[in-house]
């Protein structure tokens, strides 16, 4: 071979045909003060991506900020958003079981104010974020984070969207739907016994009185907690996983953060 063709070679393995920097998804430590508490949630995103990107609030089911809350929080950074896996309990604090995860919700559930300010303090956070573009911003919530993600959007914070998974759908004050700023999409287990259907025709009105911009995917054969594969596989138990209720609610998350963006 020619020095010449030699030289080009080597130019195009260095250059065009290597391509751009791989992707590398990133987590760090954000930390925030509220009520006197310090909460300790994870930054997730793309360090191969530039510039202010759209941010998500991702919050976790009720044993608190579990691996499995991290990984989802991945998975939207792969969508090319900043997301930030929220701590509602201070401190990263996980549940060492379901009584005392019951525990720990229910003093939030009790209480919708604390709830709504706990989750608005993560917000403002993500929102401060340098790498974040403050003006497009969205929560997702899977069980109790689903409900706390529609009680921050019935709080009035400034979304382009709120998703909530096989979530808590009541409310004590379901007039507060009026606040609601920007979509909303709730996917939902269609046999899901924890949400009964009374529960469902409530939401389902009350986001009619408000007049919000709003959708609900109901998943046949699928039950509470059909996100998690450490829920089992028996729907009897009301709490089970579901491969396609799984996909099939994601690809719905995917395409609906693509559109409010």
């Amino acid at each position: 071979m020619s020095p010449t063709k030699t030289l080009v070679l080597t130019s195009l393995l260095v250059g065009g045909l290597a391509g751009p920097a791989a992707a590398a998804i990133k987590q760090e430590p954000l930390t925030y003060q509220h009520g006197g508490l310090t909460f300790r949630g994870v930054l997730v995103y793309d360090d191969a991506q530039k510039g202010k990107r759209p941010g998500v609030m991702v919050v976790p089911e009720w044993m608190g900020l579990v691996p499995l809350t991290r990984q989802k929080a991945e998975e939207v950074a792969k969508l090319g958003y900043v997301a930030l896996a929220v701590d509602m309990y201070g401190e990263g604090k996980v549940a060492a079981n379901a009584e005392e995860a019951s525990q720990l919700a229910g003093v939030l559930r009790q209480d919708r104010p604390l709830m709504r300010a706990r989750a608005q303090a993560a917000f403002d956070a993500l929102r401060r974020n340098g790498r974040v573009d403050g003006d497009r911003l969205a929560v997702m919530g899977y069980c109790f984070g689903g409900g706390v993600a529609l009680e921050l959007a019935r709080h009035g914070a400034p979304l382009r969207g709120t998703v909530s998974f096989h979530g808590n759908l009541d409310t004590p004050n379901p007039a507060d739907a009026r606040n609601i700023k920007g979509q909303v999409l709730v996917l939902h287990g269609a046999d899901d016994p924890l949400v009964p259907a009374e529960q469902v025709a409530a939401f389902q009105s009350e986001m009619r009185n408000a007049k919000v911009d709003w959708q609900m995917n109901s998943y046949g054969g699928a039950v509470h907690s059909f996100t998690n594969p450490q829920a089992g596989n028996d729907p009897s138990k009301g709490v089970a996983y579901n491969e396609k209720a799984d996909k099939r609610s994601w690809e719905a998350l995917s395409s609906f953060l693509s559109r409010i963006f």
